[in-house]
């Protein structure tokens, strides 16, 4: 890529609609908009104009309306034309293909937002959490984006390594005296110091593991009998018949797969075969293929037909289950009162309902949503979505904090401490892209749709 080059993309999604958006960037952005629009002078910045676009050839190709960011007020920090059009493709291409011809290049996926990150205009952990926002899949998730777009997660780095150059100031101090050590209460204010770090480091780490909940949705997997009503819970929870419904039992025999909105969070929930001895080869697959499952699984919804006792679970899958992970579902109280719970399932939630007609819905939606909340125990967890690039960067950073801790618990010379804190800031610069090579930057731009 070369960034001296201005560039040209449609930045709304392929396919008829209402309006189309392209987007241009670089140093003739202003020129084009003067070219396609027939200005006497430079376009106006920042003000939205209705014009015809005309194509270098004099063709009118669509009544438009354009806006004209001027450098560095833009997203990418270079001049930047917007253009609106009908959303008919054939037009947005024409608009396209004249831009190409006037000199434009078509820009690689991720361009815009890697420029604006070379440019200064967002940092690393920002331009990660345009596509975050891009791919949310539920509230949740579109909220902890917005906050990382808002550069919420670069600002927390920002203050960890100002705390940490701080200690380095401290600690290089002593290494032209050899002679003379940290005073006593010097030395514990910057172990306490470094502790601090190494403590919100590792609270980021482990909230790694919750971001998949917000990208991927919580994996919730049916379990139950055969006949237990899973499929119907299944088709309640959607709102649509997706799975076929029988009084026979063994009817689901693979598993199924749909993604839910319930409060806040997307559930990827899945409807598996009854849990019994199998009586086919083809029952036997499904069978073991469940089992396999409730491996992957965040969150167990145990389906059981309240009007019969609860039956035995194999302990592979009773192993998975407790009282953090597992909510019970007593089906079918529509036929008459519950009966008593199994004694290893009695500390578990559980909710009574009828998939058939809805009732008790409300109710597990809300223990749901309570069994997720408890994984985001730390109040500002949900600000921060930690991803693989961030996690092996952060391993880095807390090895570097533990061994500076070490060194100096051990009255290590003062330079071995010092190398230490220098790996932690610049762990912290790998995250915020302030130590980058360009390998690492293609291939992160690379995901990103083409326009953004």
């Amino acid at each position: 890529m070369e960034n001296s080059d201005t560039i040209a993309a449609l930045a709304t999604p392929s396919g008829e609609s209402a309006v189309a958006m392209i987007r241009v960037t670089g140093s003739a952005s202003g020129e084009i908009a003067s070219s396609a629009f027939r200005l006497t002078r430079s376009p106006a910045p920042r003000r939205a104009v209705h014009a015809l676009y005309r194509s270098a050839s004099g063709e009118e190709l669509d009544d438009v309306v354009y806006v004209f960011l001027q450098g560095p007020r833009s997203y990418t920090g270079e001049d930047t034309l917007e253009i609106a059009c009908h959303g008919n493709p054939l037009i947005a291409t024409r608009i396209l293909q004249d831009l190409l011809a006037r000199g434009c290049r078509q820009a690689d996926p991720g361009e815009f937002t890697r420029r604006a990150f070379l440019n200064g205009r967002l940092d690393l952990t920002q331009a990660e959490a345009v596509m975050e926002l891009i791919q949310a899949r539920s509230d949740r998730a579109i909220r902890v984006a917005s906050n990382q777009l808002r550069g919420d997660f670069g600002k927390q780095l920002d203050a960890l390594k100002a705390r940490l150059l701080a200690t380095v100031a401290t600690v290089e101090a002593y290494i032209d005296f050899p002679e003379e050590d940290l005073p006593p209460e010097r030395k514990t204010a910057e172990m306490e110091s470094i502790q601090d770090a190494l403590t919100f480091c590792s609270r980021l780490i482990d909230s790694g593991k919750y971001a998949a909940f917000l990208r991927e949705g919580v994996r919730t997997l049916i379990l139950g009998e055969p006949n237990a009503g899973k499929s119907s819970l299944l088709n309640c929870m959607l709102g649509f018949e997706r799975a076929i419904v029988s009084d026979e039992p063994g009817t689901t025999r693979d598993f199924i797969r749909e993604r839910v909105i319930v409060g806040d969070y997307c559930l990827q929930i899945m409807d598996t075969a009854g849990l019994r001895e199998a009586r086919t080869a083809v029952e036997s697959e499904g069978i073991r293929k469940t089992v396999e499952l409730v491996d992957e699984a965040d969150l167990f919804l145990l389906v059981l037909d309240a009007s019969r006792p609860s039956p035995t679970l194999p302990d592979t899958v009773l192993a998975r289950l407790s009282s953090d992970n597992c909510i019970v579902v007593q089906n079918k109280i529509d036929l008459g009162p519950a009966n008593p719970l199994a004694r290893e399932l009695e500390a578990f939630a559980s909710v009574q309902m009828s998939a058939l007609d809805g009732q008790g819905l409300e109710a597990l939606q809300a223990g749901i949503v309570e069994k997720i909340d408890a994984h985001f125990s730390h109040e500002g967890d949900d600000l921060i979505l930690v991803n693989t690039r961030h996690s092996v960067a952060l391993g880095e950073l807390a090895a570097c904090l533990r061994a500076a801790l070490t060194n100096m618990e051990k009255d290590e010379p003062a330079e071995f401490v010092a190398s230490e804190l220098r790996g932690a800031v610049d762990a912290i610069g790998r995250i915020l892209g302030r130590i980058d090579t360009e390998d690492m930057l293609d291939v992160l731009f690379s995901s990103f749709c083409i326009g953004k």
